[in-house]
């Protein structure tokens, strides 16, 4: 995963009102296991920017995977 890429976090993170499936924005990457994610709401309002571990994320795709 690399910046400007859409995900979601795979589990809860309570402590920073954040769920499960909650779609974010790589904004940065912080080192190679860390990457910086703004959550924002419909209007583009961010609500949360939050280090996170990338094995907490899922990408998200919106065009078919190409067979290689």
């Amino acid at each position: 995963m690399k910046v400007l890429d859409t995900v979601a976090i795979r589990e809860d993170f309570p402590e920073r009102h954040l769920v499960i499936g909650q779609v974010g924005t790589i904004v940065d990457s912080l080192d190679e296991e860390n990457v910086l994610v703004e959550f924002a709401n419909l209007n583009g309002v961010a609500y949360a920017i939050e280090p996170l571990p990338l094995e907490v994320l899922m990408p998200l795709r919106h065009e078919p995977a190409i067979a290689a």
